[in-house]
């Protein structure tokens, strides 16, 4: 099926919004502006429930909530407009991307972020409660966060086992609360006389609350106490160790998409097949340099070869500097000829770096002809090309 064409206004838009380059200073103030703008919003609604607070700078919160709902109506509508931008969506016609767009749970979140801003001037009775709203604009920081959005994969991803934890805990409640309200409901039927009245006393003791206001009092209850409080422990722990191992899971793939994406654009790494990408990947290490650090020195023996993650280095060279950045490698020529580093290399900002030793470069190298072979056409087709560190 035909699509609409893409807009470039559009397209330069959407790599905004959605962040499609890391070293564009335009999206990072852009990125920057809404973060701030969200924290803001929500201290305010913090700050406005306090009478005092309230009636002091009732102003000052009103401005706060006029830039907060026009800023992220504009950039809800701009995120609407750009769906048909997006790959998944890019064969179908912009009316349908769109509404793909707009029932996406994310966009949902910002639908009812802004909702508040129009529901306020109705003041309508009850509907004043539609301003607690507002505080779903602290979970827009999910879109610009990668750790909250890792953790809301892992969440999805174990949605089955953790709907089986909630019905095993559900049954664990409703047990506890019939065998209670069997041991306690003679003396203390006003606590235990019926098995929802129970249900309040299993659910407390579950979670390991413990408010104390309802408490047994036979010896059979206190028996059924202890071993619901226990059952509690490992209810609790369950979906909490499913969550924790998902999350780390999360984390780790995008830790090796990051890693593979970077050393796949390494041009002596460039041809290589996946299963060679992949050896090179379990031989990296991590290193993380502050503003100012060297990272390695004119004339001393070169022992590693350096990706930059994230971060800008810069290579002193005689009359002048020249900057690298994400994505841009050093120092592998060093390695591979076993010669002293011709070039200073200087942190500019916090960086982090991917470190390929010399040592399994050299092995690799033995242990796959091929690699070697890549990796001597890719030397002889630079030549004497910028990078000589």
């Amino acid at each position: 099926m035909p699509r609409e064409a893409s807009h470039p206004v559009r397209r330069r838009l959407y790599e905004i919004l959605e962040r499609s380059s890391a070293g564009d200073p335009v999206i990072h103030a852009v990125h920057a502006v809404l973060v701030t703008l969200i924290v803001v919003n929500v201290t305010s609604v913090v700050l406005e429930s306090e009478p005092s607070l309230h009636a002091s700078y009732r102003g000052l919160f009103i401005g706060i909530e006029i830039v907060s709902g026009i800023v992220f109506t504009a950039e809800y509508a701009a995120r609407l407009w750009c769906a048909p931008e997006h790959t998944p969506w890019r064969h179908l016609r912009p009316w349908q991307a769109r509404l793909r767009w707009a029932l996406h749970p994310q966009s949902l979140v910002d639908l009812a972020a802004i909702l508040p801003f129009y529901l306020a001037y109705w003041d309508v009775g009850n509907l004043r409660t539609f301003l607690l709203l507002r505080l779903f604009r602290f979970f827009k920081l999910a879109r610009y966060s990668p750790g909250l959005t890792s953790l809301a994969e892992a969440v999805v991803s174990e949605r089955r086992a953790l709907v089986a934890c909630g019905i095993i805990l559900l049954g664990t409640m409703l047990l506890a609360a019939s065998a209670m309200n069997f041991a306690e409901r003679e003396v203390q039927p006003e606590a235990f006389g019926t098995i929802p009245q129970a249900m309040y006393w299993a659910v407390v003791t579950l979670t390991t609350v413990g408010y104390g206001d309802v408490v047994p009092v036979t010896p059979l209850g206190r028996v059924i106490a202890g071993v619901t409080a226990i059952a509690g422990l490992v209810m609790l722990a369950l979906p909490v160790g499913i969550i924790a191992s998902a999350f780390a899971r999360e984390i780790h793939r995008r830790d090796f998409i990051i890693t593979w994406s970077m050393v796949a654009r390494v041009p002596l790494f460039a041809e290589l097949s996946v299963d060679e990408v992949a050896s090179i990947m379990h031989r990296l290490r991590s290193q993380s340099c502050a503003p100012g650090d060297m990272v390695v020195r004119k004339g001393e023996m070169a022992h590693s070869m350096y990706l930059i993650a994230s971060g800008e280095v810069e290579l002193l060279l005689p009359g002048e500097t020249v900057r690298l950045g994400p994505g841009d490698f050093f120092g592998e020529r060093g390695v591979l000829e076993r010669r002293r580093r011709s070039v200073t290399v200087r942190a500019v900002t916090p960086c982090k770096l991917l470190v390929l030793d010399g040592d399994d470069l050299h092995r690799l190298i033995e242990e796959n002809p091929a690699m070697a072979r890549h990796i001597a056409r890719t030397m002889e087709e630079r030549g004497s090309g910028r990078e000589t560190v």
